[in-house]
C-alpha cells in the first residue's frame, strides 16, 4: 500500500497533544514536524504573531 502523507496543523486554540490525538483518531502516525514563525504587519513593520506548528503523518497501518 502507498504511503499517503498528510500535514496536520496545530490549530490556534489547540494544544500539541490535542493535534496528535486528532491524528491518531484519523489513523495517522507522526513521521515529521516543522515550525515556522507567523508575522503580521503593524505600523508598516513585521510583528511576531505566533508559531505555526505542523506534523507530517502517514497512515498507521503503513508503519510495519
Amino acid at each position: 500500500m502507498g504511503k499517503k502523507q498528510i500535514w496536520y496543523e496545530v490549530l490556534e486554540n489547540e494544544s500539541i497533544e490535542d493535534c496528535l490525538a486528532r491524528m491518531r483518531k484519523d489513523g495517522f502516525m507522526v513521521i515529521g514536524r516543522k515550525e515556522e514563525p507567523l508575522f503580521h504587519i503593524v505600523d508598516d513593520e513585521p510583528a511576531y504573531l505566533r508559531q505555526k506548528i505542523q506534523f507530517k503523518g502517514i497512515p498507521a497501518q503503513d508503519i510495519e
